[in-house]
């Protein structure tokens, strides 16, 4: 067989979009690779590399055959019995069906015979002949073009102004090298050959590539273009750090230069990074505006002290062209961003003119949701629920109503109208020019994370108060209008205002704001407070919905950290949020004793029976209990039950747990020697609420019966 020879595919357009670049290129290498390897193309040491530039998807394969091995395979026809004659002749059946697979010309004699089991079968066994690369590449490529990732497709006209091909840009060139042969294959109207092209303006021109493996040596040298996104991504990231260092600079949150590292990496070919700078007098804007700015609409690196970590007049530019005097370049870009930093500056000025205050209005304008009214009215909704929380966890209401207030007044300023990401925190450089409070000012501008990562104290308890509130309000408005989430979809947030909601519990608690006896803060006591903030109250299977919601976003949650029975334990029993983690832990460290299992099981057995049981359970009475076994188990219930509920009053969960483990003894000769379901009904009764009595004191800081194996 000849040796495999490397492969070379290039689809050469106009600029493609570069938010999908990557992924389009990624996904052309793959689809390629999977069409040829599904045809027995590929040798065994193959390996496939990706190209992307914003104008080319290309795709080197190291091994790849000219045709593929041959293949032996075999036909089952049909039975012996149908297809041939007493006197071993075909019968019409089976010509016809010779005749349907290609086969006419097969004589009956060439037909093996086989036993399927239950009939004797004729079956023809044959060499199939492996696919040659031409068509294997035609077929690949079709394939491949048919499912690329498009964002949105255009149609566009061929030179010869007739033909209408469709695809994400006009394409240009097609280069398919196997070794040093061009391979015969065509695509959108083109024709491979073996010439692409280099940089728009850079390159030496039309470029001539001898064999595939000559590609990305001769697309840098003669045409100035890094063809593999992951190295022109590395070479820009190198640069940009080697100009922040020089400068005693950082670029910033790791987070944020990232995707717009991976969207310039997709708008340039040749990479070079310049230092451009604006006037500084630009830094007594908020900063946030500036680097929005910089960063979303003219794709530059914002530079930051490298010392305090505040912006710098100084900012990184990616270009597509390396010249040995840049200074047009510099200037040019300086010259694009400054109106912008302008623009800022003019919101910014104009906005602070007229107070939060006096804004509030307005929002009676902006429609929340056409089913729960305007912003106005959300605003209404919170105050009244942000005041009650803020006296549940001791804060202020006062300030608490003031922060809800004015926390949505931002969307209707000018930087908000143009920069709505900054919705929040514009919000705070407002109120703090306004001369509000500092607690005030910090929960609107906090208003918008994710979760809270510190315990609540003081200084941020209207902030707490603000957060939960607006969380609240938004799950049980959201879910009564029928929005629930399903599947990947969750328009208005629902999962994170539950995990948000979440958090705050955590924090509260860890700041030592939820009393024990539970006359604090409850996720019960918050729904049904929200709920009464509605002029349309969700109804109380909605409420419940979202209670269960909210606990099951907790589960989903701890199960990455936990044991998954552990954590069904305690969400079964639904606990005070703040509660879980320390019973989830609890659980774990009860499951490693070595009587969880026996008492898991007893558990899940009294949970059988009390279902099966008619009517509740009534009290224990000593006088009925006759056998010594449950004599013991009520002596160990009444000795270890004021025990356990002291550990579980002082919050030692775990506590409680291992004092309860030393009930597997009276339980395991309780079921042993006592007939739970006596024929004498008082008898059976007592019993039942004896089981029902453990099974109280047993499941009060999880349902044990989880851990039992199923």
């Amino acid at each position: 067989m000849p040796a495999a020879l490397p492969l070379l595919l290039e689809l050469f357009t106009e600029e493609l979009p570069p938010k999908a670049l990557n992924r389009l290129g990624l996904a052309f290498a793959d689809g390629i690779a999977a069409g040829l390897q599904s045809r027995g193309l590929l040798a065994d040491d193959n390996t496939a590399t990706a190209y992307a530039t914003p104008r080319r998807l290309a795709v080197r394969l190291s091994a790849v055959l000219a045709q593929a091995a041959d293949t032996e395979f075999s036909e089952k026809l049909m039975p012996v019995s149908v297809g041939l004659t007493p006197d071993g002749q075909a019968t019409p059946a089976l010509l016809k069906k010779l005749a349907a697979k290609g086969l006419e010309g097969v004589d009956v004699t060439q037909l093996a015979r086989e036993s399927d089991g239950k009939n004797e079968q004729l079956v023809y066994r044959g060499i199939a002949k492996g696919a040659a690369l031409a068509p294997a590449l035609q077929a690949a490529l079709d394939d491949t073009l048919g499912k690329l990732p498009i964002p949105k497709m255009m149609s566009y006209q061929l030179a010869d102004g007739v033909t209408t091909v469709r695809f994400v840009r006009p394409a240009h060139g097609l280069v398919a090298l196997h070794g040093a042969t061009v391979v015969e294959v065509g695509a959108l109207g083109l024709r491979a050959g073996r010439a692409t092209q280099g940089h728009r303006f850079q390159s030496q021109g039309p470029i001539e590539l001898p064999d595939a493996d000559a590609y990305e040596e001769r697309l840098h040298a003669q045409g100035r273009v890094i063809p593999s996104f992951e190295q022109r991504r590395a070479a820009i990231e190198r640069q940009l750090r080697d100009q922040a260092s020089r400068l005693n600079a950082s670029l910033g949150d790791e987070a944020d230069v990232s995707p717009l590292l991976d969207e310039v990496c997709a708008l340039v070919e040749y990479p070079t990074v310049y230092v451009g700078e604006f006037e500084s007098e630009f830094l007594a804007v908020p900063q946030e505006c500036l680097i929005l700015t910089m960063r979303l609409n003219q794709k530059y690196f914002p530079l930051f002290d490298a010392a305090t970590g505040k912006l710098t007049h100084r900012f990184l530019i990616v270009s597509n062209m390396a010249l040995a005097n840049p200074s047009n370049i510099v200037e040019g870009n300086q010259r694009v961003v400054r109106p912008r930093l302008a623009d800022a500056r003019f919101f910014f000025e104009t906005d602070k003119k007229v107070p939060l205050a006096d804004r509030v209005d307005q929002l009676g304008t902006i429609v929340y949701h056409n089913k729960l009214g305007s912003q106005l009215e959300r605003v209404q909704r919170v105050r009244a629920l942000a005041r009650w929380v803020a006296k549940a966890i001791g804060g202020d209401p006062e300030r608490a109503d003031r922060a809800a207030l004015l926390a949505k007044a931002d969307l209707v300023t000018g930087m908000v109208g143009e920069f709505p990401e900054l919705q929040g925190v514009m919000g705070g450089y407002y109120a703090a020019a306004d001369g509000e409070p500092a607690d005030v000012v910090e929960a609107i501008r906090h208003q918008y994370r994710i979760r809270l990562e510190q315990p609540v104290d003081d200084p941020s308890a209207t902030a707490t108060a603000l957060f939960v509130a607006e969380r609240a309000e938004t799950l049980l408005g959201i879910w009564s209008i029928g929005l629930v989430p399903t599947g990947d979809k969750d328009p208005f947030g629902l999962r994170r205002a539950a995990l948000g909601l979440i958090s705050a519990f955590e924090q509260l608690a860890a700041g030592g704001r939820l009393p024990a006896d539970g006359s604090g803060l409850t996720l019960d006591g918050l729904l049904a407070q929200a709920a009464a903030t509605f002029a349309a109250p969700p109804t109380a299977a909605q409420i419940e919905e979202v209670r269960a919601f909210v606990f099951e976003r907790y589960r989903n949650q701890l199960a990455g950290q936990f044991d998954r029975a552990a954590v069904d334990a305690v969400v079964a029993v639904s606990p005070p949020l703040a509660e879980v983690p320390a019973r989830v832990r609890a659980v774990v460290a009860f499951s490693a004793l070595p009587e969880a299992a026996a008492l898991a099981a007893a558990n899940k057995r009294i949970g059988n029976l009390l279902k099966k049981a008619e009517g509740q359970p009534g009290s224990i009475n000593e006088g009925l209990l006759a056998e010594p076994a449950e004599q013991a188990l009520a002596q160990a219930l009444r000795t270890l039950r004021p025990q356990a509920e002291g550990k579980f009053a002082q919050g030692d969960f775990t506590g409680a747990l291992t004092v309860l483990s030393q009930a597997r003894d009276p339980v395991d000769a309780f079921f042993a020697d006592v007939m739970v379901m006596a024929e004498d009904p008082a008898v059976r009764a007592n019993r039942l609420a004896l089981l029902a009595e453990l099974h109280r004191v047993m499941n009060h800081v999880a349902d044990l019966s989880r851990l039992a194996a199923s």
